[in-house]
Formats: structure tokens, C-alpha cells, sequence
């Protein structure tokens, strides 16, 4: 009896090529090949390099030539070299940049959410400059703040005395302000599209609750707008942060990372290129995504502890201290 099940196991198994051509064989192929082929490419462009990278920062090397194992000193480099360490100061310009941008951002997605006149020719003129390639931008605001041409021309044209104006780009008081101030004006177009997006998946219901009970519109943006879209608010704010640590294109294109403008980025760029350090350009890099995934996390600890609600509308910080309250009540009733 076993030997004739064997064999009619054998009779009813198919060869290969006929599975292959039924429905079952071809869902199953595609289904791998749609898996396969990405996971792939993935490893190939994306996890191989890091991997490589990884290995690169424990050696003292160049592009081409003899490598030298090093260890950890290349890590220890990045913690004590000054100008990798100003580098880093100077994500906190961005940083501040990045506040005022949000806050731009919002503002004009609560008011252009709604029925305004010319709605449509201000979101696509505040949104067109997040289409400008990068390296264009740079060439703009690069003769816009050279002394002497656009912002100089403006500012004398309405009675500033051309002798009070500083050098935008070579003054080290102000130039990371004004590599800054570039960011917030391609930037905010592109927070206020994801805002303006958000607003407008709110229930119309909501506003007309606010009304009933006599909300004007700013009880209306803090008490209806804000809380409802308090995830994209998050998820811009992690995406400015992180931006703003690796900011690039405006000190690089502007000003090349000269008169005290590099940032972390183009820093690790000059050390890669023209140092020929690549084992540290590459410890750079490991250690600016540690730096990226921790500031990360603590965002997203801190808005868990205020932002985030429960089934009831409390925050995790809001049930401890009910949580306490409740404690404290019933340990004074059983003092009593």
C-alpha cells in the first residue's frame, strides 16, 4: 500500500513547466520575481555600499592605493576635530530656519485651505520654488546676497545707505543666516502642501460644531486644525530636523563651505574629495546616521509623551498625572 501511494504521489506530481503555465505556478512566479527583483536592487545599490562604508571607516585610505587598519580612530577624529565639530554647530542656523519655515508653512495652508481669492496662483507660487533643482537655487541667492546685486539693489532702492551693507556671504556674523534664510524660501512650499492636504481631510463637521459654540478662527486653527493634524505636523518637523543636521546644496553651491559656512555635509564631502580621506569621510557618515535616528527617536518620544491620545483623549502625560491624582485621593480617604 505505501509503494502504491509513492507512486501515485509521483503520477500526480507535475512536471515544472507545466506548473509554471497554470494559474497557480504563474501567480506564484510573479509574486517572486515582483519580490525578488526589488529586494535585490536593494541589496545591491543600497545595503552593499553601507556595508562597505561601514568597513571603509575602520581604515586609514584613500580611492586608490594601500589601505592601513586603523580601528576606531577615525571615530574618535570625528569627536575631536575642531572644524568637524563647528560643522555640526552649524545645523543649528537650519535649525532655526526650519522653525520659521513651519511656521510659515502652516500659516498659509490654514489660510489658503479654505475659499480664498487667488488661492490657486498662491499655492502654486509658494510651491514652485521646491521644484527648482537644487543647484539652481544655489546660483540664485549666490548673486542675490553678492554684494552689490540683487538684495543690495533692493534694499537701496527703498533708502538704505548702500555704505551700511554688510558682505552677505563673506561676513561670518551673518552669512550661515543668510544660507539659512535660502532654505526657508524653497522649503516652505513643500511643508504647506503636505499641510494643506491634511486640513482638508478634517470633517467639515468639526467647524461647524466650533461655530455653533462661537469659535473665531483662531480658537478654530488651535482647538480643530492643529489637533487634527498633529501627525503631519510630526512628521515635518522630523523631516526638518534631519534636514537640517544634513543640509548641503546652499553652503556647497553658495559659497563652496568657505568663510566658515561647511556644514557637517560639505565638510565630509571636502574630506572625501579632496583630502582623500575616505575611511574618515566614511566614519562621518555612520556617525551622522546615529546622530539622525537618535534625534530621531527622542521626537518621537517627546511627541508620544504630549501629542499622542488615547481611545479617551489623553496624552501619556496627561493619564500619569490622573493616574496620580487617583492615587493621592484614595490614600488621603484611607487616612481619614
Amino acid at each position: 500500500m505505501k509503494k502504491a501511494n509513492r507512486t501515485d504521489g509521483r503520477q500526480n506530481a507535475l512536471p515544472f513547466w507545466q506548473w509554471a503555465r497554470g494559474l497557480r505556478g504563474q501567480q506564484m512566479l510573479v509574486t517572486i520575481t515582483f519580490l525578488l527583483v526589488p529586494l535585490l536592487l536593494f541589496f545591491i545599490f543600497t545595503c552593499l555600499p553601507f556595508l562597505k562604508m561601514v568597513q571603509f571607516s575602520f581604515f586609514d585610505m584613500r580611492y586608490i592605493g594601500s589601505r592601513t587598519f586603523v580601528g576606531l580612530d577615525n571615530y574618535k577624529s570625528v569627536f575631536t576635530r575642531s572644524d568637524i565639530l563647528s560643522s555640526l554647530k552649524l545645523a543649528l542656523y537650519y535649525l532655526g530656519a526650519s522653525v520659521i519655515q513651519l511656521g510659515l508653512a502652516l500659516l498659509f495652508a490654514s489660510v489658503l485651505s479654505f475659499k480664498t481669492r487667488l488661492g490657486s496662483f498662491f499655492k502654486g507660487t509658494l510651491f514652485f520654488p521646491y521644484l527648482v533643482c537644487g543647484i539652481a537655487m544655489g546660483f540664485i541667492f549666490k548673486f542675490f546676497f553678492t554684494h552689490g546685486f540683487v538684495l543690495d539693489t533692493v534694499l537701496t532702492a527703498i533708502g538704505v545707505p548702500h555704505g551700511i551693507l554688510p558682505m552677505w556671504l563673506l561676513n561670518t556674523n551673518i552669512n550661515n543666516f543668510s544660507l539659512a534664510g535660502s532654505s526657508i524660501w524653497r522649503y516652505t512650499g513643500q511643508n504647506m502642501v503636505l499641510f494643506i492636504g491634511a486640513i482638508m481631510s478634517v470633517d467639515p463637521n468639526l467647524y461647524e460644531a466650533a461655530e455653533i459654540d462661537g469659535a473665531n478662527g483662531v480658537n478654530k486653527f488651535f482647538h480643530v486644525i492643529l489637533p487634527s493634524i498633529k501627525t503631519i505636523v510630526v512628521l515635518n518637523i522630523i523631516l526638518s530636523v534631519s534636514g537640517s543636521i544634513s543640509a548641503f546644496e546652499p553652503p556647497y553651491v553658495i559659497t563652496g563651505g568657505s568663510f566658515g559656512t561647511a556644514t557637517y555635509f560639505v565638510l565630509m564631502d571636502q574630506i572625501a574629495h579632496l583630502d582623500q580621506k575616505v575611511g574618515l569621510a566614511s566614519a562621518m557618515a555612520i556617525v551622522l546616521l546615529g546622530i539622525i535616528i537618535v534625534v530621531t527617536v527622542i521626537q518621537r518620544l517627546v511627541f508620544r509623551l504630549f501629542l499622542d491620545e488615547d481611545e479617551k483623549g489623553m496624552t501619556f502625560r496627561e493619564r500619569r498625572r490622573s493616574t496620580r491624582r487617583i492615587a493621592v485621593t484614595a490614600s488621603s480617604k484611607g487616612g481619614k
